[in-house]
């Protein structure tokens, strides 16, 4: 059974991403950036998005639950 992952501002803020650029990415794929912010989102409605940014976070929120 696979878990879902959750993904974090941490976790963008780990792979480098700045939190206002962040914010930008948001609102153009029409994502609830403040949402975000408080209970961060799963990882499935980032890749859905077919971004290669969303998948670098993505790969990083799988490692760090992994190592957990």
């Amino acid at each position: 059974m696979s878990t879902s992952v959750i993904v974090t501002i941490d976790d963008v803020r780990a792979v480098g991403l700045c939190v206002n650029g962040s914010r930008t990415w948001f609102e153009r794929h029409g994502l609830d950036f403040r949402a975000f912010l408080r209970k961060g989102l799963d990882a499935e409605t980032l890749l859905a998005t077919n971004d290669a940014m969303a998948l670098r976070v993505v790969e990083h929120a799988r490692t760090r639950q992994e190592m957990h």
